[in-house]
């Protein structure tokens, strides 16, 4: 994947794109907007799951362990994965001990995360997106966009054409009516539902000391992979505990209004190892770690693992609007993904990675908006510094040559007199490429020849004074 600013700059081109996201965000950030409204102890509540998250983050180790065993007495089975490929290979080794050909997913940003449709489809078992903008991403051979709205870089038109293309059973004459969209996804899922003899969720929360899962939707499809197949295996976060019963009622009130403004699901799923005759009779549970350890050692980012996946960050961050999801390259887009992949990954281990954390205006609108209260720009800049960090060795970049440079010239009271008179004589060499009055009276200069287009070709470069400070005292500070 390329760096950020380069895949910004390609959906910054892309007119379509912008229209259908602004459309999008601006849709649900007013829904939004006027569900939270309606709560008059909001802010109590977003204080109420930060400490729910930060105490179970500080005992996770606990909670894990007795998650395990509160799963373990009621039938399931629980596996623990350290990586992506751990994690693929328990839920392939499971489907081929039951002959498992295909299985039918609930969205998951975990099986997302360590790429399972893929290394599922490498061992011959093909995975079924049951969530209505997952199979628009899969059918369209396309990648998600948002973490509430995969699909939401297209639009309905879009979505037929994919229809049309993608599904074999899609009905003749199919318009972009949205009702018709629906219906046709809903005929080619239904025998999928069907036939499925196993299936693959995550879990937006576990309860610890009751062995709970939970899974909140808004299509009914998760109710189906729930409770249809013979198998079912959840692939967890290990930060996805929530102590007790009582501490998940917090949380199902701040997720739904933050992520689909809705003042609650439509389905609520939970469900406790196995019931004889009903549901599925084997359950697995695969907690997955994959970095998250690595974040919780670092004392500024490991609020990041608080983070219950509502995307209300997303749509109130002007960088995500202009440029989707896909330019961060990873299943963890918009500002969350801007700090949790590389808390997750590490610092230094690629450039798409290290250039996330600079893919931030710092305006703080996340902040404001996540109902956990997670201060994403802190850990923003907290991660800039690391990246710096990690680049200290080797070749010195420009950016840290110019440091280095200025640090050189400012440190020394001749060498700054020096080039203060030097800008005296560039005032007069940089005249000829024009002046511009900036807001305030301030002068910038015209747009330079490179390396100076660099700048200029994105920010102003205010023009140097005619006289310097310096001589301006020598001569009594007057006019």
């Amino acid at each position: 994947m390329p760096a950020f600013p380069e895949a910004a700059r390609k959906a910054l081109a892309d007119t379509q794109l912008r229209r259908n996201l602004a459309h999008a965000t601006g849709t649900i950030r007013a829904k939004r907007a006027a569900v939270v409204g309606e709560v008059g102890e909001w802010e109590e509540l977003r204080l109420a799951g930060a400490a729910i998250k930060d105490n179970t983050l500080r005992r996770l180790d606990e909670y894990l362990l007795q998650l395990e065993t509160s799963l373990q007495a009621r039938g399931a089975t629980v596996h623990w994965a350290r990586d992506a490929a751990e994690a693929c290979e328990i839920v392939a080794k499971i489907a081929h001990a039951h002959g498992v050909d295909e299985v039918v997913k609930v969205k998951s940003m975990a099986t997302q995360e360590i790429g399972l449709n893929e290394a599922l489809a490498e061992r011959g078992v093909t995975a079924w997106e049951t969530d209505l903008a997952e199979l628009i991403v899969q059918l369209g051979d396309d990648l998600p966009s948002h973490i509430l709205v995969p699909a939401i870089h297209r639009n309905r038109a879009e979505i037929r054409e994919i229809f049309r293309r993608g599904m074999d059973d899609a009905p003749p004459g199919l318009s972009d009516e949205p009702a018709e969209l629906a219906a046709a996804a809903r005929l080619h899922l239904r025998e999928k539902f069907l036939r499925a003899r196993m299936a693959v969720s995550g879990a937006n929360f576990a309860v610890a000391d009751s062995g709970t899962l939970v899974v909140v939707e808004s299509e009914g499809n998760g109710r189906m992979c729930l409770t249809l197949p013979e198998v079912l295996v959840s692939v967890v976060g290990i930060e996805k505990i929530v102590p007790t019963w009582s501490d998940l009622d917090v949380f199902l009130q701040l997720l739904p209004r933050s992520s689909t403004g809705e003042r609650m699901n439509p389905y609520t799923s939970t469900w406790s190892g196995i019931t004889p005759g009903d549901g599925p009779q084997e359950m697995h549970v695969v907690l997955l770690d994959n970095g998250r350890t690595r974040a919780l050692a670092d004392e500024v980012g490991r609020q990041a693992l608080r983070c219950i996946r509502c995307s209300a960050c997303l749509n109130v961050c002007p960088v995500y609007e202009r440029t989707g999801g896909h330019a961060y390259g990873s299943v963890y887009p918009g500002p969350i993904g801007a700090i949790l992949n590389p808390l997750l990954k590490g610092v230094g281990v690629d450039e798409q990675t290290d250039s996330l954390p600079y893919a931030s205006s710092l305006c703080g609108a996340c902040f404001d908006a996540c109902p956990v209260r997670i201060d994403i720009p802190e850990v923003l800049v907290h991660l800039r510094a690391k990246v710096v960090d990690a680049h200290r060795e080797g070749t010195p970049k420009p950016e840290a040559l110019a440091m280095k440079s200025a640090s050189w010239l400012l440190s020394d009271a001749r060498r700054l007199s020096a080039a203060e008179r030097g800008l005296g004589v560039a005032n007069r060499a940089l005249t000829r490429f024009g002046k511009r009055v900036l807001p305030g009276g301030r002068r910038a200069l015209g747009r330079l020849p490179w390396p100076g287009s660099l700048w200029t070709n994105a920010r102003d470069l205010p023009a140097p004074p005619r006289e310097s400070f310096r001589s301006w005292w020598r001569r009594g500070g007057r006019p």
